[in-house]
């Protein structure tokens, strides 16, 4: 209860202003047809169709899918970004041999990649993960490379100094110090991955999925369905934000509050 009390407390409650502010207007609106068009439907109307897509079980198909795709190429784009950004971060022979190559890689705007995607991979899911790894792998590697190079210099001269060995080095001193921005990057492909699940859903064959209930709610005109959507995309937004934040702070808390061990000449 002590643990939940702190949590409510360090809230951040004024966060809540706008979305009930806005919340508020709609309901207003809506109540008093001050718009007379389809385009805007009712906070109920919502809520009846929510309730709907719960009942049903519709909201969970879709949302189980495009959660299965997210996972499946955050994992993929992730392992692959913290292979590649430790090379660029740690081979100077690499930083020469593809750090050129990558630098162009990044410039390339992700949806660029969707016509070489679906005539190597097809239309189906696979693609949509090949296309979901993509955007995670950019973000982890850009920020494992940047984070490892912005290690002091002095952090390294002490590390020789005292005979760490390479491994040594890294565990004891690269590592612990490239956390935070290695974190981001982590942060960031969650993130980007999330909406390029939308993205692809989107764009590729149609499925099952969230993305796939906006479109059937705009080819239907239904307002209600495509504003439920939304606010899914949102929602799952925000807990995977939430999520991401709460293992950062757990294991930057557990890293700093673990004993210092003592490396071996």
């Amino acid at each position: 209860m002590a643990a939940l009390r702190d949590r409510l407390a360090a809230f951040n409650w004024r966060g809540l202003v706008l979305p009930l502010a806005l919340f508020a207007l709609w309901w207003l609106v809506s109540a008093l047809h001050l718009v007379k068009s389809g385009l805007l439907v009712s906070p109920a109307d919502v809520a009846h169709t929510a309730w709907q897509q719960i009942e049903s079980g519709a909201l969970l198909r879709a949302l189980s899918a495009s959660l299965a795709r997210e996972a499946s190429g955050f994992v993929i784009g992730t392992a692959g970004g913290l292979l590649l950004g430790s090379a660029l971060g740690l081979s100077r022979v690499a930083t020469r041999l593809i750090g050129p190559s990558f630098d162009t890689f990044k410039q390339i705007s992700l949806f660029a990649w969707i016509p070489l995607i679906s005539v190597w991979f097809g239309l189906g899911d696979m693609a949509k993960v090949v296309f979901l790894s993509l955007a995670a792998l950019l973000p982890v590697a850009a920020h494992t490379c940047d984070g490892i190079h912005a290690v002091p210099r002095r952090y390294i001269e002490v590390a020789r100094a005292l005979r760490y060995s390479r491994i040594q080095l890294i565990r004891y001193v690269i590592l612990p110090a490239a956390l935070p921005t290695i974190f981001t990057g982590l942060y960031l492909g969650l993130i980007y991955s999330w909406l390029a699940t939308l993205g692809a859903e989107y764009l590729l064959v149609a499925g099952s999925g969230i993305g796939n209930t906006l479109i059937d709610g705009s080819e239907q005109f239904r307002m209600d369905l495509v504003l439920f959507g939304i606010i899914v995309v949102g929602l799952t937004g925000w807990a995977l934000n939430a999520l991401a934040r709460g293992v950062e702070r757990r294991v930057m808390a557990r890293r700093s509050g673990a004993p210092r061990e003592r490396a071996v000449a």
